[in-house]
């Protein structure tokens, strides 16, 4: 059998089996922006359980230090995404967008949220080794409600009374939280304060991921290169010489690649209120990853506050939830009128 018959038996094995599934009568039967919302909550689904998977990937690289894992995943990234871009034929194209930019100024407004992207991905690496898991994961828990306020003030964005009543017992549980500990972690702060701006920034520029993602990973890579050779060189030396470490760095760059990709194009697609409101699907596989798998301590008293918070994503759910089956019925209804 050729190749191309052989991908049109599985093309039409997989339109068969999806169209059994309640999905594809939205897809079809729906609008363009339909469409898009669809693939975006799916794009942020998976792009949450990818990080959430990279949170506990980092303590199995031991006796790697949190900052080490940080370089290494910045390079194994930029080696992955260059190796799709020329297998694919698609490096010129991002290459064109960038010649695009003539000026110091349009430059300068590219590079603005490179800063703010690397920060959060050595975060993300060293707060899991290093007894912060549970405080960054409350930091992504913010997150959301500032990407709530920056939807509400800068795009004019409504949201219904569940959305409100998720958002506020989400206030309720954070401020517990705060009273509670009488301080927040830098750590909390840093999350919640700098990364709904990285994302605003990319969303107001309209930069696809990938062509953000080989800025962001390319101007760093020289400065991860000179920093293993001056200032870690056994880390150099221990990875280079092991067939472990290269698999497991090769798999940490493809993934991390695929959850920055799905998670960025996932904020383009949705609005950003509904993007933010996703997000807590994240820090929910953080925390629990944090106080199992990598041993973070947890106190009882945190079940109050977590527990306003997991009331809040439950609200969440059930919008959701009523969209979807709404949309479904309009589409029913839409084409029983067309029938008559």
């Amino acid at each position: 059998m050729s190749t191309s018959m052989l991908s049109q038996v599985v093309t039409n094995t997989l339109a068969n089996t999806v169209s059994r599934l309640p999905l594809p009568l939205i897809w079809t039967a729906g609008s363009t922006q339909q469409r898009t919302l669809i693939l975006g909550v799916i794009l942020a689904v998976l792009s949450n359980v990818l990080f959430g998977v990279l949170y506990a990937y980092s303590s199995f690289l031991a006796p790697l230090s949190g900052t080490q894992v940080f370089i290494w995943r910045m390079l194994a990234m930029w080696a992955v995404l260059m190796g799709y871009l020329l297998m694919s034929g698609s490096f010129g194209l991002h290459l064109s967008k960038l010649k695009a930019l003539r000026t110091v100024k349009q430059w300068a407004w590219l590079l603005l949220p490179t800063p703010i992207f690397l920060s959060q991905l050595w975060l993300f690496v060293w707060a899991p080794v290093n007894g912060q898991g549970v405080q960054t994961a409350m930091g992504y828990f913010l997150f959301p409600l500032m990407m709530v306020i920056f939807g509400c003030v800068l795009f004019g964005e409504k949201l219904s009374r569940l959305q409100w009543l998720a958002v506020a017992l989400a206030v309720l549980g954070v401020g517990s939280e705060i009273v509670r500990t009488q301080s927040v972690s830098w750590a909390t702060l840093w999350v919640c304060g700098t990364y709904p701006i990285y994302y605003i920034l990319r969303r107001l520029q309209d930069i696809g991921a990938i062509t953000g993602l080989l800025v962001d990973l390319t101007i760093f890579a020289p400065f991860a290169l000179g920093y293993l050779c001056f200032f870690a060189p056994s880390s150099l030396v221990l990875v280079t010489g092991s067939g472990f470490f290269i698999m497991m760095l090769a798999g940490l760059g493809l993934l991390s690649v695929l959850a920055m990709k799905t998670n960025i194009d996932a904020s383009q697609m949705l609005p950003v209120n509904l993007y933010g409101m996703m997000s807590y699907l994240e820090p929910a596989l953080l925390f629990i990853l944090a106080i199992t798998v990598l041993g973070n301590p947890f106190e009882s008293a945190m079940i109050y506050s977590y527990g306003l918070i997991w009331l809040g994503i439950a609200c969440l759910m059930t919008h959701g939830i009523r969209q979807l089956c709404r949309a479904r019925k309009n589409i029913q209804m839409t084409k029983m009128a067309k029938a008559v």
